[in-house]
């Protein structure tokens, strides 16, 4: 599977038609961060910029055709989902990008898998996907100026932010907390302080 720019275009044309204009401009900017993440922390551009580009091909406003293409493609949920739903979107994207964009990079495709929950052990473009989601241009709450610059210093500590900051605010909403994303935060706290040490 070719990367490259006329690739790209492709997937580009393609999504305009999955996605909501709104959401398209949000993938964008994540491509883009995602990409000067990859260049600072040395992962392939190319790979987090496609995997930033596709992220969310799959995340519908529409409940019913999320969960249609849970069942269609065969993902097996676990009670939290089923209560969220939004939150299989990473997975019905990773499958999306498979079928739909022949993407079938393992890396890639676990972190569009991945890129809402975290989990634990993360690649680094795990991490990237996951933090440029979060960052991108098109973000705007307090504290994000702050996070994009501990980006550029420690990637671990600004995907640690990123959760907390997360799981703030879905404890402020009542919703569910994915035990995913508990996991991916005492590993990445455990893994800071065995590197430390």
């Amino acid at each position: 599977m070719g990367m490259d720019g006329v690739f790209q275009g492709k997937v580009k044309e393609r999504l305009r038609e999955l996605i909501s204009e709104e959401r398209y401009l949000h993938s964008l900017g994540v491509a883009d961060t995602a990409a000067d993440l990859a260049e600072r922390w040395g992962e392939s551009v190319e790979k987090a910029r496609i995997a930033g580009l596709v992220h969310d091909c799959g995340k519908s406003s529409s409940r019913n055709i999320l969960l249609k293409r849970v069942l269609e493609f065969g993902i097996v949920m676990d009670e939290i989902e089923e209560t969220e739903p939004q939150l299989l979107h990473g997975h019905v994207s990773a499958e999306l990008a498979l079928r739909e964009f022949g993407i079938d990079d393992e890396e890639v495709l676990s972190s569009i898998r991945y890129h809402t929950t975290g989990r634990v052990s993360m690649s680094l473009l795990e991490k990237i996907i996951y933090l440029a989601d979060y960052i991108e241009p098109g973000r705007d709450f307090p504290g994000v100026d702050e996070l994009r610059e501990l980006a550029g210093q420690d990637l671990d500590m600004a995907v640690l932010r990123a959760m907390d900051l997360t799981l703030i605010h879905v404890i402020q909403r009542g919703l569910l907390i994915h035990p995913r994303t508990v996991a991916a935060r005492n590993w990445l706290i455990r893994s800071r302080k065995s590197t430390n040490n």
